[in-house]
């Protein structure tokens, strides 16, 4: 699926709204260069779509290009950094 992710960095998060419904990546700030992803959302009805797995991909994709190393609070981008090896080095 290709999603059209917004970043709205003034609340700490990424979002993309499919069939009127939001999903959602968040994080905030901790420490110098770093960010914690705490929680990814997608609504029941939209589950099964992938659509977690290209949210957090452009996410981590973005704060990564931008320098930032990244805490996986999230069980479920802890989880997708451990099944893409190549974000493994952006652990901060």
């Amino acid at each position: 699926m290709d999603l059209d992710v917004q970043h709205d960095e003034s609340e700490g998060r990424y979002y993309a709204v499919i069939d009127g419904r939001e999903a959602v990546c968040e994080y905030g700030p901790a420490g110098e260069g770093k960010l914690n992803f705490f929680h990814t959302y997608v609504p029941p009805e939209l589950r099964g779509r992938g659509i977690a797995d290209d949210l957090v991909r452009h996410a981590l994709d973005d704060v990564i290009a931008r320098g930032y190393k990244v805490i996986p609070s999230c069980w479920f981008v802890r989880a997708y950094i451990e099944r893409h090896g190549k974000y493994k080095a952006a652990l901060g």
